[in-house]
């Protein structure tokens, strides 16, 4: 089970990679070809947002080199690996979405300030051609922002040009056909609203795993449940659920039992149900049932088990 669920493991990491190269070479071509537009036709606009679109190709690398650490051996100054950095990457991610999130309120606000005159043309194509790699990209990343934070905080980003790109569109189309240059801002203040919600979850989520918390994925009374499922277990306590990157859990518990000759047979039933709960990595220590004495043990309502605990 261990063996399917590494193999399993490393093609999903392998998926991810690939996708986040494709992602990181057709928004470093739209960088390029927008900087080169914006340098021809001396437009500062382009300019500004080819340095924004270049943030989140910087955005979509972190994401990458994280991959690529999270699959480096353990070694005997990090024993775990550097699987941590795909949830590190999360956090700086989330940070830098609402980085973004603050430049575009204060963009807006000065536009709001002091409007300016816009070519609705000339925004509606490069917004077009935003949205269209943008969006592609965020397609791509679309199917493991589920399972993997890492991903998510990628797709996120894409996502979030993309509405960029959607707003400046509307703005240009509006502004050709009425010649109200107000409604960039207003739309700009919109998509800042619509990205802090949907980053606020993020960041949240990798403060707590980055803090040894138990992941959104996991449920504990669940995981309780499959740790004494069985007739033999008497108790859990010392439990403690955390992850390792953003696409593995782990776990240690004490699990008190009647008798330590069945521990092998059990150990690897509990294993198995944990499997089911997205616990992949799990440390059990066996006690006998005289040690369900202590304060923080469960005892799951077997009567030896309290006989013990009252002594």
């Amino acid at each position: 089970m261990d063996l399917h669920h590494h193999h399993h493991h490393h093609e999903m990491a392998a998926t991810a990679g690939k996708t986040l190269i494709v992602g990181i070479v057709l928004n470093l071509l739209f960088v390029v070809i927008e900087a080169v537009v914006g340098l021809a036709y001396n437009s500062l606009g382009l300019l500004s947002d080819a340095g924004h679109n270049l943030g989140d190709v910087f955005g979509l690398i972190l994401a990458f080199l994280a991959f690529k650490l999270a699959q480096v051996a353990p070694n005997r100054r990090y024993t775990y690996g550097y699987r941590k950095s795909t949830i590190l990457v999360s956090l700086a991610n989330a940070i830098i979405l609402l980085v973004a999130v603050g430049a575009i309120v204060l963009e807006s606000v000065r536009k709001l300030q002091t409007p300016e005159p816009i070519d609705g043309a000339a925004i509606s194509w490069t917004a077009g051609a935003g949205i269209v790699v943008n969006g592609l990209t965020a397609w791509m990343l679309m199917s493991g922002r589920k399972n993997d934070l890492n991903m998510k905080g990628a797709f996120l980003h894409m996502v979030a040009d993309t509405l960029v790109s959607v707003g400046v569109l509307l703005s240009g189309i509006i502004i050709t056909f009425t010649g109200f240059t107000i409604i960039d801002p207003i739309i700009g203040l919109v998509i800042a609203v619509v990205i802090l919600f949907s980053t606020w979850s993020l960041l949240a989520d990798s403060l707590r795993l980055s803090m040894d918390g138990v992941p959104r994925n996991v449920d504990m009374d669940a995981v309780a449940k499959a740790l004494a499922a069985d007739a033999d277990v008497l108790g859990v306590h010392h439990l403690h659920v955390w992850a390792m990157s953003t696409t593995e859990n782990a776990l240690t518990a004490h699990i008190v039992v009647s008798d330590l000759g069945c521990m092998e047979e059990l150990k690897h039933r509990i294993k198995e149900r944990l499997a089911h709960e997205d616990i992949a990595h799990a440390t059990l220590e066996f006690e006998t049932g005289n040690a369900c004495h202590e304060k923080d043990c469960e005892c799951h309502g077997h009567e030896h088990c309290h006989k013990d605990a009252a002594r």
